[in-house]
């Protein structure tokens, strides 16, 4: 693929032409709020995911800690190498399918391998053109159906909350609801914030005391073990969902802004940064899909070919956020039980009504999606292997069985189709 930005259309260079010249400030501001929104609005579910894998705070604390520095590494080798405003985020939809999947058999040195395995086969994909092509090759109506499966249980989370912590989490939901109409964009980092100060109420009320030297950051390290259960179980689905729910999207959203992605270093940048954060309990990085467009868009510069300091400053951010990682840790452990997870779960919303929507919408497919939404969402494990494999595995078995004769037409597929992007990535 090309590196470079593609000519922009005549009615967007005249409007690019008449666009006073902006400062350099301007960029460098769009970045920080690129790596505020990616970081805050999404963090919950990381966490969520890494404790749901059996990660102690330790170790839920580095994994946060270690995505956000492989992918603001990432941002920076890319963004400088190619001129270009690529951003890269965590995968959240990875990080809510391990909150759905839960411990596996060999606990989190064996997840730990399914993260590093992960990596390689992203990889993989960037050099070898037939392991994308199988990628794209899956239904988009299944890919999709099992991610809303993945995360249903988690969206259901402040519902459950509001009987547990209703002092804070009837806030945090008003907050988000009112933002919503407002300024849906901010509306879970305010939603965050309401959490914060709840909590922090809460823990001063309670006469809770916060261990405040396991805020310093630091890495824990663990040697992957290699368990098949967890590669079918984890390192599969996780691949899966982060190719089909965030590079693929993430292409696409950059196209539409007139980049050309480079395919190939970006699988192989994200691919090993996932690899080398693994042993820290980094799950996966990969690229942006909603949040590039705050670098890569005209609000960032009018100037197409200076935006990609939107995407070296997003970077520089990610790397000071990234030591905030083990106070997050040990603030959200002190906070009354239900605050994370209604976080985690408002972050989702939009992603799971997106999926429901590309999973449900082709009529002739409907039977095959709904069966691979119940398989995912229902969490159940066999033979050491779970829920999300188990889904697509079902999902292709019905599609296929109920597959249209020759002459009816067929439903789309994720190469032609879009997958449901995930909102603030």
């Amino acid at each position: 693929m090309s590196t470079t930005a593609e000519t922009p259309a005549p009615a967007v260079a005249e409007a690019v032409a008449a666009t006073p010249e902006a400062g350099i400030g301007q960029p460098i501001g769009a970045g920080i709020v690129t790596a505020l929104v990616g970081f805050t609005s999404s963090f919950a579910v990381v966490l969520a995911g890494l404790n749901a894998m059996g990660a102690s705070a330790a170790q839920a604390a580095s994994g946060l800690m270690a995505v956000s520095v492989t992918m603001a590494v990432g941002i920076l080798l890319l963004s400088l190498r190619y001129r270009m405003p690529i951003t890269l985020a965590w995968s959240t939809p990875g990080a809510a399918l391990l909150a759905s999947t839960g411990a596996v058999s060999g606990g989190w040195a064996a997840a730990v391998g399914a993260f590093a395995v992960a990596g390689i086969l992203i990889v993989l994909t960037g050099f070898w053109q037939r392991l994308g092509a199988l990628i794209a090759a899956i239904p988009v109506e299944i890919a999709q159906a099992m991610l809303a499966g993945v995360l249903l249980p988690l969206c259901l989370a402040p519902m459950k909350a509001l009987t547990v912590s209703p002092a804070v989490v009837v806030p945090v939901i008003a907050t988000w609801l009112i933002l919503q109409k407002y300024a849906a964009r901010w509306a879970v980092l305010a939603a965050f914030a309401v959490a914060a100060v709840g909590a922090g109420i809460d823990i001063a009320v309670t006469h809770r005391s916060l261990e405040w030297a396991a805020m310093a950051p630091r890495i824990e390290l663990t040697m992957p073990h290699w368990s098949f259960p967890a590669l079918i179980g984890v390192a599969i689905p996780l691949y899966v969902v982060t190719m089909a729910a965030q590079n693929i999207p993430g292409t696409a959203v950059m196209s539409s802004f007139g980049y050309r992605v480079p395919w190939r270093s970006a699988m192989t940048v994200t691919g090993l940064g996932t690899v080398l954060g693994a042993p820290a309990g980094g799950h996966a990085i990969n690229l942006a899909a909603v949040s590039a467009a705050l670098a890569a868009a005209p609000a960032a510069h009018p100037d197409s070919k200076r935006r990609w300091i939107a995407a070296t400053t997003a970077g520089c951010t990610y790397l000071l956020l990234a030591l905030a990682s083990a106070a997050l840790v040990t603030f959200v452990a002190a906070a009354p039980k239900g605050v994370l997870e209604t976080v985690a779960g408002l972050a989702l919303i939009a992603t799971l009504a997106a999926a429901l929507t590309a999973a449900l919408t082709p009529a002739e497919h409907r039977s095959s999606s709904a069966l691979t939404f119940l398989v995912a969402a229902s969490g159940v494990t066999l033979l050491g292997i779970g829920a999300a494999f188990w889904a697509l595995v079902a999902g292709l078995l019905v599609r296929w069985l109920l597959r249209p004769r020759a002459d009816q037409p067929t439903g789309t597929n994720a190469a032609t189709s879009q997958p449901a992007t995930v909102h603030g990535d």
